[in-house]
């Protein structure tokens, strides 16, 4: 999802009440030492940041330095919040442990690698602090109801992705797995609605739909010349299809939680 406007989309996209209810079920509250994994942007670091204020504090890493650039710019100047730039796949060995990890719409993007960061997220916790893993399952692929030529593509679109940019369509379904395997104790799960999205859609959503095709053009553009008047087509026919009020379109977010043994 690269490009020049993605800062743009993750705040554009990123809802304040809907990150403060799941914030609320991984334990969120004020005094608590937090890491947001992936921060991207920066406007989900700030709005934890208002949860564990006063006299806690979260640190946002990202592998972006564009990013973290923005996000030091936009929503760094507090006492009590960092955003620092590291590799997500490598172990961070500078760091003092977190009460809470929190880890959302990460490891979707990195498929192969993704049981690696978790297991390398386990030291930076504090016994008993807890690891929270959420991500969308079945991603992009909940609609209804889709003209055939769309239909027929937009699978073969994802698990392109899933093959050759190292994407996990079902990245949700996967989250249990990773805390039982890793030893976590009282593991918890839930099941929450990420888009929902029936009648008029919101400018946001258009947004935020039309941007990922975008995208997806970008960086492989052969790929919709299988389509009937190519991409220029796919997009005037999906947008169609999204700005009609007919349309249902949901992705179901998979929240899970785990604590660190206090005997590690």
């Amino acid at each position: 999802m690269e490009s020049q406007d993605e800062a743009v989309r993750l705040d554009m996209k990123t809802d304040p009440e809907s990150l403060q209810k799941q914030a609320l079920w991984c334990g969120v509250k004020p005094g608590l030492r937090v890491l947001d994994l992936g921060c991207g942007a920066g406007k989900t670091s700030f709005l934890l940041h208002e949860m564990v204020k006063p006299s806690g504090s979260v640190v946002g890493i990202d592998y972006s330095s564009a990013r973290i650039d923005h996000a030091r710019k936009h929503y760094g100047a507090k006492e009590g919040i960092d955003f620092l730039v590291r590799d997500l796949t490598e172990p961070f060995d500078d760091i003092e442990p977190f009460d809470i990890i929190w880890v959302r719409f990460v490891l979707e993007y990195y498929r192969r690698e993704s049981l690696g960061i978790v297991n390398n997220l386990k030291k930076l916790l504090k016994p008993g602090g807890y690891l929270c893993l959420l991500d969308l399952d079945i991603n992009c692929l909940g609609h209804y109801e889709l003209p055939s030529d769309i239909a027929d593509l937009l699978p073969k679109l994802m698990t392109k992705l899933d093959r050759d940019y190292n994407f996990d369509t079902y990245a949700g379904r996967k989250l249990y797995s990773y805390l039982y395997d890793a030893g976590y104790e009282d593991i918890q799960m839930e099941l929450m609605a990420h888009h929902l999205i029936y009648g008029e859609p919101r400018d946001v959503d258009i947004f935020n739909w039309m941007k990922k095709l975008e995208i997806a053009n970008s960086q492989f553009q052969d790929f919709f010349e299988c389509y009937h008047g190519g991409y220029d087509a796919f997009f005037s026919d999906f947008k169609k299809f999204f700005s009609d009020p007919r349309r249902f379109t949901y992705t179901p977010l998979i929240l899970s939680k785990g604590r660190r043994p206090l005997s590690d």
